[in-house]
């Protein structure tokens, strides 16, 4: 089974349409499986009084004002559904509220996915988890016992998912991957784990599919400089083309475990053994 890449455009499309269509451009164009959002009532998510609270930004001197700046419509969320369709890319998006998950209920997407921040909102891990459809756990800033929790939600639904390693730092110190969590997750639920990142370059994720990830996850964006608290934690087009690439490669040079001589083994065996 081929490693599932999610390049996760998050908020970093800035509000703009035409950058989220670009930025599907280049996860298509660097072979990506699937592109992912974040999607968020703005009031349900965050207290009056944080919303009322002074934040510069394009779009106003407020944090509410920078907040519904980055979301998108229904009308912009029908044209990315469109869009990734005429392209052949799935697309899913993280809510970060029950109401955000009940939009995203009449697309036909391929896969659900819970952030790390929401891995202990009960409420949505039940919403998410009632729809039985394949979803993606991310497990930063978590205990154990949260992800124990977690699991026992989705496994009481039938649901199907797979778990993903991540350190909620952006950007993470490379030092700070812990890689060897992925197997300590596969051993103690049984399940794919995956490996979410919020690292600069690539040898992490490229070590993360050599640990065992059966799927990565990164953020992606035009340019790391761009006005957004995501943008330093990306990779810009250039990197995800060859993160893919490599994942690719990674997974030829991991091979089956099976052992078996090549057409090339077998000649330099008949040289050497006679």
């Amino acid at each position: 089974m081929s490693v599932y890449i999610i390049g996760e455009i998050g908020i970093n499309h800035n509000g703009d349409l035409s950058i989220a269509k670009k930025l599907i451009d280049i996860a298509a164009e660097a072979g990506c499986d699937a592109v992912k959002f974040q999607k968020r009532t703005v009031d349900k998510v965050y207290s009056k009084e944080m919303l009322d609270s002074p934040r510069e930004s394009p779009w106003g001197h407020t944090q509410r004002a920078q907040k519904e700046g980055l979301e998108f419509s229904k009308e912009e969320y029908d044209a990315i559904d469109a869009y990734c369709h005429e392209k052949g890319m799935a697309w899913s998006a993280s809510a970060w509220d029950v109401d955000s998950q009940l939009f995203l209920q009449q697309y036909n997407l391929r896969f659900n996915k819970v952030a790390s921040a929401m891995l202990t909102n009960d409420e949505l891990l039940e919403v998410v988890a009632a729809e039985k459809r394949y979803t993606y756990i991310s497990t930063g800033m978590s205990t154990m016992a949260e992800i124990d929790h977690a699991v026992d939600v989705f496994r009481k639904y039938a649901c199907p998912f797979s778990l993903m390693h991540c350190n909620s730092t952006y950007p993470m110190a490379e030092t700070d991957a812990n890689l060897r969590m992925i197997s300590s997750l596969k051993e103690k639920y049984q399940c794919d784990v995956g490996y979410s990142g919020h690292e600069t370059g690539i040898l992490v994720s490229l070590l993360a599919v050599a640990a065992g990830a059966t799927s990565i996850e990164r953020h992606i964006t035009l340019d790391r400089s761009m006005y957004g608290s995501d943008q330093k934690a990306s990779i810009e087009p250039d990197e995800l083309k060859e993160l893919v690439k490599s994942i690719r490669l990674t997974e030829e040079i991991l091979g089956t475990g099976d052992k078996t001589l090549s057409e090339a083994e077998l000649a330099v065996r008949k040289k050497l053994r006679g």
